[in-house]
């Protein structure tokens, strides 16, 4: 069956004509209907085929989040190009220009807060004819440069002489046909163009709804950079083909006044439901853990006791109130109401879930937000399978997991020679649906190398349980080895300090066949400065190393959290760092996740140090000086 996104789109058109659709904020929230985007967007698309754009042609998309970013994708498919959307957040030069030459862009749509990064390497992109800004004030702009106003302009006039031709074009499409190129994030090697059809979206949209009902009419406030595929497909598409309304955060002059507008924009849009990541998620239980200090030790007692209570009634969430869990029912009724329930307020009133979809958040993570009464359905994916594999939802739950497969996605756990393993069995995940990419561009020996008889090789360790839930357990590539040669995944352990140690920020740990794992730790010296007023003291800083120290042994013999995982796993040693991870420092990529290989390189001479006897005793001087 032919179902494009220009299908789905002209489909949700058609039924949801006068609602609203996206909503942007200037001084307040303002929407456009369904009706009115598609006349904006058909302005657009005019646009493009005046400038003599032909089916198949790239057109790259660099701009943060705006009913101009949604509508300027959807004008481009319907012209019959190939959006490529970058990550905002790519500020070095060499970045932007590999991905807008290797993929061969012939225009360029971007902000007014990003063309300086065009323009310092316009110079060195042969290719590109037009560059089209979304902005104002035409004054501003050079030669080779027009407004979105005049894209607009052109595109009425030329939808005018040729009545009929852009629809015909949109129509035209098949199912196969790119709709997209969206760049890796070449923590590795080169990035390398994920190519995404029309059908990979609208099945990957299908899969979505069957793993988390979405009701009609549903809100929705897009926090992820929409240049990211999760973003994509659960963010704006699966609401189109829901008539949900759509809205953004003002971009801010800086990431930290975004950031800041963020729960802002919450309490003005009061979205339904909002799509995270386990970086963001963290930011979020941090700013309530901060208001709640504000108000006092009693009431930051009260509000610790009462997320205890509702864990131990919650359960993993499918099990809640069973057993003799069941006699807490009254008191965490009441605590909801005295306490968790203002929290919602502070959020909008009406946000009912999160959808994370990141490799791993921690279960104690997954948990807090249960108690609150927003629960934070983990879900899996990756770009190379549009994204989404699997999720956990209100229907099917069990937390610490990620869901189970969406319906239409194949799901089979294979050992290192390819062999399907059986229920309950580690392995590499492999799935197969119509929403495995249709390779890499311009690169077939890569997309040989992970796309096999119709299988995707993803590269994660899983496991599926008896019930069909699925367990990841990250990268396998990213697994470090013991001494003994043991093979285990390190992200589990980092996520679970960074959530339970409150002064611990990030953390990554280390091991290749060496006698003990290591860890790089950047400290949270607001919560040090709390536990610690002398912090600023030499005697206050030796008390900051032995407080981490002491909360990295909770995790051994003895401690609240021994037994979650095997102690030879642990750090022996630590490093504190003076500087977190980050995407400035190039240790973290533009979907917050942390690029081993480059902070192992970074801190290459830290981490050899923590083999020393010196470095494994953790109040040495690099350690002291990091809390100074």
């Amino acid at each position: 069956m032919k179902e494009t996104l220009i299908d789905l789109f002209e489909q949700s058109v058609a039924r949801y004509a006068d609602k609203p659709f996206l909503w942007e904020k200037v001084t307040q929230y303002q929407s456009i209907s369904y009706r009115q985007g598609r006349e904006e967007m058909l302005q657009m698309a005019g646009g493009w085929m005046s400038l003599g754009v032909q089916k198949g042609d790239r057109i790259a998309l660099l701009a943060e989040g705006s009913n101009a970013w949604i509508l300027g994708e959807l004008s481009m498919l319907y012209a019959g190009a190939v959006n490529v959307p970058l990550s905002i957040k790519l500020n070095q030069d060499s970045d932007l220009l590999f991905r807008i030459r290797h993929s061969e862009c012939r225009f360029i749509l971007v902000s007014i807060n990003q063309l300086a990064k065009i323009r310092a390497i316009r110079s060195q992109l042969d290719r590109v004819e037009r560059v089209v800004v979304i902005t104002a004030d035409t004054e501003a702009l050079e030669e080779g440069e027009w407004s979105l106003a005049e894209l607009k302009e052109r595109g009425n006039q030329w939808n005018a002489a040729h009545p009929g031709q852009l629809m015909e074009m949109a129509n035209a499409l098949e199912n196969n046909d790119l709709a997209n190129i969206t760049y890796t994030s070449g923590t590795t090697a080169d990035p390398k163009g994920v190519m995404l059809t029309h059908r990979n979206f609208t099945a990957n949209v299908d899969h979505s709804l069957s793993a988390v009902y979405v009701p009609e009419f549903f809100k929705t406030l897009l926090i992820l950079p929409l240049d990211h595929c999760f973003a994509h497909v659960t963010g704006f598409y699966t609401f189109i083909k829901r008539g949900g309304e759509i809205a953004t955060v003002p971009a801010g002059k800086s990431v930290f006044e975004y950031i800041r507008n963020i729960p802002v924009c919450m309490r003005e849009f009061r979205p339904n439901v909002i799509m995270t990541v386990p970086a963001l998620a963290k930011t979020f239980r941090k700013n309530v853990y901060a208001a709640i200090q504000k108000k006092g030790p009693f009431f930051e007692n009260l509000f610790e006791a009462a997320i205890q209570l509702a864990m131990a009634y919650n359960k993993e969430g499918y099990n809640r109130g069973t057993g003799s869990a069941m006699l807490l029912k009254p008191l965490v009724a009441l605590f909801d109401r005295l306490m968790f329930r203002k929290l919602r307020a502070s959020l909008g009133g009406e946000l009912q879930f999160f959808v994370d979809g990141g490799a791993y958040l921690d279960v104690d993570m997954q948990k807090f937000w249960y108690a609150t009464g927003i629960p934070m359905f983990q879900g899996y994916g990756l770009s190379e399978a549009t994204p989404v594999i699997s999720s956990n939802s209100y229907a099917s739950h069990k937390l610490g997991t990620s869901g189970k497969p969406a319906q239409g996605i194949e799901v089979c756990i294979r050992d290192e020679a390819g062999k399907a393993l059986p229920t309950g069995e580690k392995g590499e995940i492999s799935i197969r649906g119509e929403n495995v990419m249709a390779g890499y561009w311009k690169n077939p020996e890569a997309t040989a190398a992970v796309v096999k008889d119709g299988w995707l090789y993803t590269g994660d360790l899983g496991v599926l349980d008896a019930a069909g839930f699925l367990d990841v357990f990250g990268r396998s590539k990213s697994l470090l080895i013991g001494s003994d040669g043991e093979k285990y995944s390190p992200e589990g352990i980092e996520e679970s300090m960074t959530s339970l140690i409150p002064y611990v920020d990030q953390v990554v740990l280390f091991n290749n066949q060496r006698a003990y794992t290591v860890a790089l730790i950047v400290p949270n010296k607001e919560a040090l400065r709390r536990a610690l007023p002398d912090l600023d003291t030499m005697e206050g800083r030796l008390k900051g190393v032995r407080l981490i120290e002491k909360s990295l042994n909770e995790y051994k013999q003895g401690g609240k959290y021994a037994g979650i995982f095997p102690e030879r796993w642990l750090p022996a040693a630590f490093a504190l760092l003076d500087e977190p991870f980050g995407e400035q420092n190039q240790t973290m990529n533009s979907t917050m996740k942390l690029v081993r290989g480059k902070i192992e390189s970074l801190y290459a001479r830290r981490i050899e140090f923590l083999y020393t006897p010196d470095g494994k005793h953790s109040e040495n001087k690099p350690n002291l000086d990091a809390l100074a």
